[in-house]
């Protein structure tokens, strides 16, 4: 280009057509605006959630967990337990009233014999109020005597006049037997025989009045007798309730056996009912266990099991059940089969063992602290490739000490975490790390 042209395009044009042109932007449409922001967005969150941790999972180390398989094998049902020798009868001695002990005859830890005594108490307010009661009763017992008394001089006195009034009878029908043929020739007046023949029939009527007042006395005597043996039977029971009670200030013992827990001294007051000691059955003794509140339903009176005793295994069953649950466990006696073996002594403690069923075939997981947080309803399954351990629901069984019965949900050969499910038992995955 020449001079002239270039310096022709640079003059500005006197019309103003040489000015500069407005150039206009192309923009994009806002469908493909939006649609590329909602790609940016869904990346974005699927950056986030690969890398933010998931809710419902959580990563656990390998190494503090503990994995067991799924086998198959023979369920043994039985109940491990630790009981101990406690006597199989026990009579506790109780202060029945109360009082001061004055004399202690025997030594905590001595075998007595029934009726022996052991000791001595003392008071006062009982034995005055024995001595007052028991003057009270013997007041009432002589005043029901003089009733007794004045009630059999009635008697006599009515059996008295019924004589006199049988007496007198046969004298007027003598009377008037004798004066009838008399009246009848004349020898004897109309007017006197008339009043022999009057007093027969008073004498009759006399009698049968006195019969009939005895027969009702000694209805209403028989009644009254008896009301007052009935209250002397009552009033010499209370008396010898009252004798009792002062006679149990004499403590002896009920039973033969051995005295323990006796530890009262001289001197000592002691309160009405309070325990003294006991006494245990010699040479006679039973286990007591105590066992999960878990087994409450499965325990049964009659069931059979064995006790270890110096590496012997001795027979034993259930015989009595306490099902009250406290700190979540309830307590059973066994007591032995057989002979009761030698040596034992009380408060000793021996491994026992309660068969609750058959051995049968079953799958098998080994019993662990998982079952306290799943309550057996479920449980974490290791993955094939032992990277993850998954919830799973599954049905299990019967337990014993070492293994539980897997009813469904589980198969031979598959691993599950039986150690404690703490820290994650909300969750549905754990993955597993080294």
């Amino acid at each position: 280009m020449t001079v002239t042209a270039i310096d022709r395009e640079l003059r500005p044009h006197a019309s103003g057509a040489g000015m500069d042109r407005v150039i206009t932007r192309r923009r994009l449409p806002r469908w493909v605006l939006a649609s590329a922001g909602a790609i940016g967005i869904g990346g974005a969150a699927l950056g986030l959630y690969a890398v933010a941790p998931r809710a419902d999972s959580q990563q656990v180390e390998r190494a503090k967990l503990q994995i067991s398989p799924v086998t198959s094998g023979i369920f043994e049902d039985f109940l491990p337990l630790r009981a101990r020798v406690t006597p199989l009868v026990t009579v506790y001695l109780d202060s029945v009233e109360g009082g001061r002990v004055e004399k202690v005859l025997v030594e905590d830890g001595a075998t007595v014999a029934k009726g022996q005594l052991l000791a001595v108490l003392s008071n006062p307010e009982l034995q005055l109020s024995f001595l007052a009661r028991q003057t009270e009763v013997t007041q009432q017992l002589n005043s029901m005597r003089s009733q007794e008394l004045a009630l059999e001089q009635s008697r006599l006195r009515n059996a008295r006049d019924l004589a006199e009034a049988d007496l007198g009878l046969q004298r007027a029908e003598r009377d008037l037997d004798r004066q009838a043929p008399l009246a009848q020739r004349g020898f004897i007046a109309g007017r006197a025989f008339d009043e022999t023949r009057d007093n027969l029939g008073y004498q009759r009527r006399r009698r049968a009045l006195i019969a009939q007042t005895m027969a009702s006395d000694d209805r209403l005597q028989t009644s009254q007798l008896a009301e007052l043996r009935r209250a002397a039977g009552s009033i010499q029971a209370s008396l010898a309730y009252a004798r009792a009670s002062l006679e149990g200030l004499n403590l002896r013992a009920p039973v033969a056996g051995t005295l323990s827990s006796f530890s009262i001294q001289v001197g000592q007051s002691m309160g009405r009912s309070e325990r003294l000691g006991q006494i245990d059955s010699p040479g006679r003794n039973k286990l007591i266990a105590d066992v999960d509140e878990f087994y409450l339903g499965r325990v049964q009176l009659g069931q059979h099991g064995t006790v270890s005793i110096n590496g012997r295994d001795v027979g034993v069953r259930v015989t009595k059940l306490y099902p009250q649950v406290k700190n979540g466990q309830f307590q059973i006696d066994l007591q032995f089969d057989a002979a009761e073996p030698a040596g034992l002594q009380r408060g000793q403690t021996l491994q026992a063992k309660v068969t609750l069923g058959d051995a049968k075939p079953a799958r098998l997981i080994p019993n662990g602290a998982f079952y306290n947080d799943t309550g057996g309803n479920w449980v974490f399954v290791v993955t094939a490739d032992g990277g993850a351990a998954v919830k799973r629901a599954v049905r299990l069984g019967r337990r014993n000490a070492d293994y539980i019965e897997v009813l469904d949900g589980l198969d031979p050969g598959e691993r599950v975490l039986t150690s404690p499910y703490t820290g994650f038992a909300d969750k549905n995955r754990l993955d597993l790390s080294n």
